[in-house]
């Protein structure tokens, strides 16, 4: 099934300068509020789809990281921080799950994702919860997955325990997309470069009515952008981060680095999309995008022979939890 389903969440207000202030001493509070703020548009600012090339993309991910040494689908599934959904429900279309919950801090990100599920034409189960305290008895799934989720987690090793707890024996946990300490360095540089240009090109008069944004949007950005420095909680580096999930008793434990090139052009591609009015840029603009990630993708592929993997900018992990797998 191809489609791009809306978000449950877009009547969610943004955040006030005010909450802004409070997040910061509350990190629990930044997590939801931000979460909640960005389930608003979150599909739409990281070209998040439910169409074959995420489809693809998901897939990808997942058998890079495990080699696919299981039979498939995993019968039951949950996602650790899933956001809109992105991950488990392209990956249920891929055929590699089956059963599919759902777990998020952020009510308006799990009911986006159930909003999503919705229009694919199937039912995932949704819950609000804190992934240091997952809400589901021990031994219940054959497999957890999540991306870009624990860089958000306070003590990511008390999250892999949980894992391991509600994972059966045999059961594996995926966990793909999250940023390395040296990548997340240059992609910031990359970022705050390319926004900072991108809003002084768009201000010149003959650019300023298509592509700028209106002030607000801009205040509004600023916002999000000071939450996501909250919310931002660790890098990684691929050694230590195999080391943690191994304290919390996990076995059969690889890491995976990818985007390097891709990650150069990529952050300033993003921030572009970020910074320029909305609708203004079209299809063919989505296409180049999509197409100079995969190619610089392939490139990168290439490199990581030779090229130390705590360079690159996104690190996966995959562990089992010791036991026989039913």
């Amino acid at each position: 099934m191809s489609s791009t389903p809306t978000s449950a969440a877009s009547s969610t207000s943004a955040a006030t300068a005010e909450q802004v202030a409070a997040a910061y001493a509350d990190n629990k509070l930044a997590q939801v509020l931000y979460h909640d703020w960005e389930a608003q548009t979150y599909d739409d600012k990281w070209s998040i789809s439910f169409d074959q090339r995420c489809i693809d993309y998901a897939g990808d991910r997942f058998h890079a990281i495990t080699g696919t040494p299981d039979p498939l689908p995993y019968g039951t599934a949950l996602e650790l921080g899933a956001g809109t959904g992105f991950f488990s429900l392209n990956l249920k279309q891929a055929g590699i799950l089956d059963e599919v919950h759902v777990t998020d801090l952020s009510p308006g990100m799990v009911e986006a994702a159930k909003a999503n599920a919705d229009s694919l034409g199937f039912t995932v189960h949704g819950r609000i919860a804190d992934a240091e305290r997952i809400p589901y008895d021990d031994n219940t799934f054959d497999i957890v997955v999540g991306h870009a989720v624990i860089h958000h987690i306070p003590d990511v090793e008390a999250a892999f325990r949980e894992v391991l707890r509600v994972l059966k024996p045999g059961g594996r946990f995926v966990i793909a997309g999250e940023p390395t300490t040296v990548g997340d360095w240059y992609a910031r540089q990359l970022g705050r470069a390319t926004w900072t240009a991108t809003k002084a090109v768009t201000r010149l008069p003959a650019l300023r009515g298509k592509w700028a944004k209106d002030q607000e949007a801009l205040d509004e950005s600023s916002r999000a952008a000071a939450l996501e420095a909250v919310v931002d909680l660790h890098t990684f580096d691929p050694d230590e981060l195999a080391r943690t999930a191994l304290r919390a008793g996990a076995v059969g434990v690889r890491t995976r680095t990818e985007e390097l090139t891709a990650a150069f052009v990529g952050w300033p591609i993003r921030t572009f999309e970020a910074a320029v009015q909305p609708g203004a840029l079209g299809w063919g603009w989505a296409r180049f995008a999509y197409g100079t990630w995969k190619r610089l993708s392939a490139v990168d592929r290439v490199l990581a022979k030779v090229v130390p993997a705590r360079l690159f900018y996104n690190v996966g992990i995959t562990g089992v939890k010791p036991g026989r797998r039913p």
